[in-house]
This record gives C-alpha cells, sequence and structure tokens, in this order.
C-alpha cells in the first residue's frame, strides 16, 4: 500500500471512530454485549470505507485536474 492510500485509511478510520464513538457509544454503553459490538464494528467499517472513498474521489479529481499544481481553487465560473 503506497504511503499516501494508507495515509488516508488511517484518516478515515480516525474520523469513522470519533463520529461513532461521539455520537452511538455513550448511548449503547450501558448495554454493550456481544451482538452490540459486531453491530457497532460493522458501521465502524461502513463508516470508514465511505469516508475514505470520499478522501479518494475528492484528492483523485484534484490530482486529475490539476488543481495540487496550480494552487488556485476557484469557487466562481468566471476567468480572473
Amino acid at each position: 500500500m503506497k504511503p499516501d492510500r494508507a495515509r488516508r485509511l488511517a484518516e478515515a478510520t480516525l474520523e469513522a471512530g470519533l463520529v461513532l464513538g461521539g455520537a452511538a457509544l455513550p448511548t449503547a454503553w450501558r448495554v454493550l454485549d456481544g451482538p452490540l459490538l459486531a453491530v457497532l464494528a460493522g458501521m465502524l467499517v461502513a463508516l470508514t470505507a465511505a469516508t475514505y472513498a470520499l478522501h479518494a474521489v475528492t484528492f483523485d479529481c484534484f490530482r486529475l485536474t490539476g488543481h495540487r499544481a496550480r494552487r488556485h481553487f476557484s469557487y466562481t465560473q468566471r476567468k480572473e
């Protein structure tokens, strides 16, 4: 795995863990058991995959369109 992809995966896992830990874990803490842990692990995998895909699409789009090299991010349609 390339270092860039590994970094994206680590960021996506951390972000998914923060969302899941902040939203679901406080509510489910008292009734935490095996099946619920499996559901939370599945949610972590799904959130990680979605976040990784979003990062990959965004950064690959920037790389393919040359926005990274130009350092120019235009939010309008007109040329300045």
